[in-house]
């Protein structure tokens, strides 16, 4: 890859104290093709300054709970012989909204789900949202389908036999 800056490149150690990435995730980051380096006639990593902004994307991302397989999508449409505008930025953001729109109605619903029943400690199982006989939630799919929205009337109710003491 082609040099951009005119400022020296940063070694792995340099871009991990000023990003607060440690250097195993540096390498990773880069084998998934979310940042990239050069290498030096002895084979170390240098990269261009540029790098600390796709690091500083990635952490914001990473923080609102976007996935490494999105993040890489949008960076992959940001161009790679020059720094993103503010106009990519805009693009990006506006392109995420509905998606942290989406898990913020989740993590809503699941704080509000869960103050009212983990945290009441009553146990009633008639009406608690988390009950879930014989995994019957399974149907809907992997994970807490009823704190991701999925509603108990959506289940066929096929209880499993009760299991033998012992047994489990």
């Amino acid at each position: 890859m082609k040099r951009l800056s005119s400022h020296p490149p940063l070694t792995i150690g340099e871009v991990a104290e000023r990003s607060g990435v440690a250097p195993s995730a540096l390498r990773f980051y880069e084998t998934r093709g979310l940042i990239s380096s050069h290498r030096t006639g002895g084979g170390q990593r240098r990269y261009d300054r540029e790098v600390l902004r796709r690091l500083a994307f990635i952490g914001v991302a990473q923080h609102v709970g976007l996935s490494l397989a999105e993040i890489a999508d949008a960076l992959a449409t940001l161009p790679h012989d020059r720094a993103p505008t503010a106009r990519h930025w805009e693009r990006i953001s506006t392109e995420w909204r509905p998606l942290i729109d989406e898990r913020i109605a989740q993590l809503t619903a699941m704080r509000d789900q869960l103050g009212a029943c983990i945290g009441c400690g009553c146990l009633s199982l008639q009406v608690c949202p988390l009950f879930n006989p014989g995994d019957g939630a399974g149907e809907l799919g992997a994970g807490p389908r009823y704190l991701l929205g999925d509603d108990s009337s959506m289940v066929t109710q096929v209880r499993r036999p009760a299991s033998r003491p012992g047994t489990d």
